[in-house]
């Protein structure tokens, strides 16, 4: 196997997402709660970048995309949360508030469907 590069911290229950160009980790725990968003791209072996925070520090959440947004929702603060938040896969930057679950829960998955480039929803 060949070392592909490193987070710039160790986290469990992180939200995953990614496209064909990048890979991106968000939140997750490792001891505290964390709000990091970091990408990596796919094409080349190297460190995670910093592509910017999650609206809270927030640990057992899931992660969905399409070819344009990625999605990050629910989890624990510690408290067990409802909030959805959202990035731009293509540019870094902060994540933005989305919407709300119908209720607060964790230990979610996520998925996501897009076809011949059309968005078809979270």
């Amino acid at each position: 196997h060949t070392d592909f590069g490193n987070l710039s911290s160790t986290r469990g229950n992180v939200a995953g997402m990614s496209n064909s160009t990048r890979g991106i980790c968000a939140g997750g725990r490792n001891p505290t709660f964390s709000n990091v968003i970091e990408y990596i791209t796919i094409s080349a072996l190297g460190n995670a970048t910093d592509f910017g925070n999650l609206t809270s520090a927030t640990s057992y959440v899931a992660g969905c995309n399409n070819f344009t947004r990625g999605a990050v929702g629910g989890g624990s603060t510690p408290t067990i949360v409802n909030t959805i938040d959202f990035i731009t896969m293509a540019s870094a930057g902060d994540a933005a508030d989305f919407g709300d679950l119908s209720q607060a829960r964790r230990y979610l998955s996520g998925l996501s469907n897009a076809h011949g480039g059309l968005s078809q929803g979270y």
